[in-house]
Parts: structure tokens; C-alpha cells; sequence
């Protein structure tokens, strides 16, 4: 997300991020009200939905091997069921067996403003454990305004270089006035170009579209694997249909608790841990670019390679020049799997020789860059999603001025930029459906959370949180590195997981895997 842009990584490849340099997270600058849940849902459908609840999908040949693909139905609008629809894109692998079948999976890989079909297709449709991918259907749907399911478009390709490589920690009020203006004319793109669609992408809207796919896909209940933003979803939908609850893992959570702002100053206290880590790694090895001394040391050469290239910005050989922004991007990329450490610290090396080309590579696959120079529209969905779910972090840019100084303390390498960064949803054109509030889900089936100790994006303390405030939860610990934990390397976590998902046993509350 702004910091909110949560990334989920994969064997293979970023499959989903979290914008945190150029979103908006929601919240505010004073305490945000914490509002009463919504109305847990056990009556039968609303009338006017029962045909959308009862439509057939009309599964097709996706032209990837393995998989079929078909259009959702649902209502633009939930309060008006008999308006205006929008279609989803729907994907799924069919389960291969041996063994007793046992419905579907859906997945999600975070966000928001991940494709989850494309990661169903890319990795989690053929990467999931065997015996899982045996036993469950692997479904995905892209959520409303992501990827093929009416997108949320915002800026053109070169508007989106301009936009990326805006200074976002800004020395004076000329700055201040460019990166501002740079967030209203964002948010003046997304109007324009997506105006019907940008009061409808909410997470709970889109909660209630994966109940009308669980229903379409013949489940009595919602078996779901969501990592980072995908949490969130999974933990809204715990919370509208509790009754509708199956086997749920929530990787990577976060918590809906928390406003914005804290949101926001929380991930850049999880970014410095994951630097940290990164930075004891390096120091280690004779070839680091930030030196061979302490972590404090490395933090300082790093800090002022930032401002090196603030002041300088770095040839990449081609037109677009490796300033702050675009090398924080990049560090940060890296810091969501610690396999990336070799491939940051080489990066590092080149830029701080005069060459930025490694680190514009990791900013762009952070930012869904192609080679033509067109984007994906994951900045886009992201800050149409985050900017909707919660209210803005700060009023004017003098609020992001006095809150600088704690963003540094969480962080001093991030902070004042991710102070900044969340300053997007002050221009938003639409206001704000959501606010912070504590999700309990009463009724609901055991929920399993699963947090990572150092993870730089969805700070370990979130999980304890949500799964503290979850009446079923369970909370399943990664003592480690990277962004969420299945799948990632650990016997201990995918058997707790594999297990909770075929036998519907989660394991004990506390369990600590390493």
C-alpha cells in the first residue's frame, strides 16, 4: 500500500506488491473512529442477488496449459443488485487427485492489486504442495479493478515513469509542491479514465464477490489461502459470512485494526528490520557494497548512497535515470525475500560505480514494468483499493511534516520516504467506505494465521494481533526472513498448513516453526 502494496513472493517471480512508494494507505492523522463490523451474513440471499448466485460459469481453454477460464457475474453495486454488472475473470486447475476431492481452493496473492490469476496460473496452480493440488480445485479470481476484471487505469506508461521518479523525500517547498502535484494528477488520472468503477473496488465488495463464486463453484463453505493484502480479504470475508467459513490460511497478515497512518509507520519499522538482517548478511561477505563494519555503519552508507543519487542521479542506459526514488524502489524490492540478497548487494555495487541498471530492474518488477514500457495496472488498483478501505493518512502536507520524525525513528534508512509516500488518498476523488476496526468473526470455523518474525512488509506483531482478535484464530509462527511463509522453504509450516487444509486440523495456537 503505499506501504500498504503488500508483496507476495514466489518460487519464480513477484507475484504481487505492496506500493510502498507511491500509494496511499488510508487511516488519518488523528485517532480514526473505530467502527462496529458489519452484520455477519446467514439469511438466505437478498432476492435480486439470486441470480447472480445461481448463474453457471461457462468454462473455457485459458491458451495455458492445465488450466480453464471463465467470466463471474456480480453487481457493480451491492446496494443496487437490479443496476449495472461488471464481469470478474475467473480461472482454475482441476484437482488432479488421487483422493477424495474436497472442493476448491481459492487464492490470493496480495496486493491489493495482485493478479490472482495470474499467480494461480504462475505458480500457486502448479507450485502448491502436491497432495493439496491433488485433493482441492485451484481457483483464483482477479478482484474488481485488478488485472482482467475491469481494471482501474490511471496514468499512460511514460506518465507512469514521470510518476515513479518524482522525489518523494522533499527538501523544500518546491518539492513539496511537485510531489503533491504528482499525487493529484494520479488521482485525477484514475478519475478520469476509471470513474465508474473507482467507488466500487473495496475489499468488502470484494469479499462478497468470492462468496458469489464459492456459491457458483458449488461449496457450502470458503477454502481460501490469502497472503498479505490477501488477508485482509480473506479475514472481511470471515467477518460478512462467518457461517460460510471453511478452512481459512491468512499468510503474511495484516491488521485491520490500525489506521493508516500506523499502518504505514508499522511497515517502515518492518522494512528497517528486513535491512537490517540484509545489512548483517552483507557486512559478512569481503565483496559488500556497504562495507565490512557494523549494521549501523551499512545503514549510514546507505543512507547516503540515497542522497548521492538524489543529488546525482545515475546513468541506467537508457533515458530513465537512477535517482532516490527509484533506488529506494528497488532496496526494497529485495527485502522481500531474502533470496534476492545477492542480486541486491550486485545491484548495489553497480549503481554505487556509476551504473543504476541492476536496481531499475528490481524497481521495475516491483512496479509491474514491461521492456515497452507499459505497466500493469497493479500502482493503480492498489490506490484505488487502499484509498477506499480506509481514510487518508494525513490531511494536508504539513501533517506528513510533523510526522516524519517517527516514520525516521521506526526506520532511519526508509522513513522520511514512506512518510511521504502515504500522502496519495489525501487527493483522492472518492471518498473512503471503509475504517480501522477489529475483526472478531464470531462463529466462525478456526481461522489459521500465520505470521514471519522479520517480515519487512506485514510486521510479525499484525499476526499476533488479528489472530488474537479473531475468535477461532490460530497463530502459526515463521522465526525467519522474507514476505510470508508457505511455501517458502520451511518443512514445519507447509506440513501445519497442508494438514489444516486436507484433515481441517489446524495446529495448536502458538506453534513456532523455523
Amino acid at each position: 500500500m503505499d506501504s500498504r502494496r503488500l508483496l507476495r513472493t514466489s518460487a519464480t517471480a513477484l507475484a504481487a506488491a505492496g506500493l510502498v512508494l507511491s500509494g496511499c494507505s488510508g487511516g488519518s492523522d488523528a485517532a480514526a473512529p473505530r467502527t462496529a463490523a458489519p452484520a455477519p451474513s446467514s439469511a438466505p440471499e437478498a432476492p435480486k442477488l439470486k441470480k447472480y448466485y445461481e448463474q453457471r460459469l461457462k468454462w473455457r481453454d485459458c491458451g495455458v496449459e492445465g488450466f480453464q477460464c471463465a467470466t463471474l457475474r456480480v453487481p457493480l453495486d451491492y446496494a443496487k443488485p437490479d443496476g449495472e454488472e461488471i464481469e470478474l475473470a475467473v480461472s482454475r486447475a482441476r484437482a488432479t487427485g488421487p483422493g477424495k476431492r474436497l472442493g476448491s481452493l481459492l487464492v490470493n496473492p496480495g496486493g491489493p492489486g495482485g493478479s490472482a490469476v495470474g499467480y494461480l496460473q504462475g505458480y500457486a496452480g502448479i507450485g502448491y504442495p502436491a497432495p493439496v493440488r491433488a485433493r482441492y480445485d485451484m481457483v483464483a479470481v482477479d478482484p474488481r479493478g485488478v488485472a482482467r476484471s475491469e481494471p482501474v487505469e490511471c496514468l499512460t506508461g511514460p506518465q507512469m515513469d514521470a510518476y515513479t521518479q518524482v522525489d518523494q523525500t522533499p527538501d523544500d517547498t518546491a518539492e513539496v509542491n511537485a510531489l503533491s502535484a504528482a499525487f493529484k494528477d494520479f488521482a485525477a488520472g484514475c478519475e478520469k479514465k476509471s470513474g465508474k468503477v473507482l467507488p466500487h473496488v473495496s475489499t468488502v465488495e470484494a469479499a462478497r464477490d468470492m462468496d458469489v463464486l464459492r456459491a457458483v463453484l458449488g461449496d457450502g463453505k470458503l477454502t481460501y489461502v490469502g497472503a498479505s493484502y490477501g488477508t485482509f480479504l480473506g479475514a472481511t470475508y470471515a467477518e460478512l459470512f462467518p457461517d460460510r467459513v471453511g478452512r481459512l490460511v491468512l499468510d503474511g497478515a495484516m491488521d485491520p485494526s490500525l489506521s493508516a497512518l500506523d499502518l504505514n509507520r508499522d511497515q517502515t519499522g518492518g522494512f528497517e528490520t528486513a535491512f537490517r538482517a540484509f545489512a548483517a548478511d552483507c557486512v559478512r561477505k569481503p565483496d559488500c557494497p556497504l562495507g565490512t563494519g557494523s549494521v549501523a555503519a551499512a545503514g549510514e552508507a546507505m543512507k547516503k548512497f540515497f542522497r548521492d543519487v538524489d543529488a546525482r542521479p545515475v546513468p541506467t542506459g537508457e533515458s530513465r535515470k537512477l535517482g532516490e526514488s527509484l533506488a529506494t524502489t528497488g532496496v526494497i524490492a529485495a527485502m522481500y525475500d531474502e533470496g534476492a540478497w545477492p542480486q541486491l548487494r550486485e545491484a548495489l555495487a553497480q549503481a554505487m560505480g556509476g551504473e543504476g541498471s541492476g536496481l531499475l530492474a528490481l524497481a521495475d518488477s516491483y512496479y509491474e514494468r514491461e521492456t515497452d514500457g507499459t505497466y500493469a495496472n497493479l500502482m493503480s488498483a492498489n490506490a484505488a483499493v487502499n484509498c477506499l478501505d480506509l481514510p487518508p493518512a494525513y490531511r494536508d502536507a504539513a501533517a506528513v511534516e510533523k510526522a516524519v520524525p517517527s516514520f525516521e525513528k521506526a526506520s532511519p534508512v526508509f522513513g522520511a520516504g514512506l512518510a511521504w509516500a502515504a500522502l496519495n488518498c489525501t487527493y483522492w476523488p472518492t471518498p473512503p467506505t471503509g475504517r480501522p476496526h477489529r475483526i472478531t468473526a464470531e462463529g466462525a470455523a478456526p481461522i489459521l494465521v500465520v505470521g514471519t518474525t522479520r517480515d519487512p512488509a506485514t510486521p510479525y506483531r499484525w499476526a499476533r494481533s488479528l489472530a488474537g482478535q479473531l475468535s477461532s484464530g490460530t497463530l502459526l509462527t515463521y522465526e525467519g526472513d522474507g514476505h510470508t511463509a508457505y511455501g517458502r522453504g520451511s518443512d514445519c509450516i507447509d506440513t501445519a498448513i497442508n494438514t489444516y487444509l486436507l484433515e481441517g486440523t489446524p495446529p495448536a495456537d502458538g506453534k513456532r516453526c523455523s
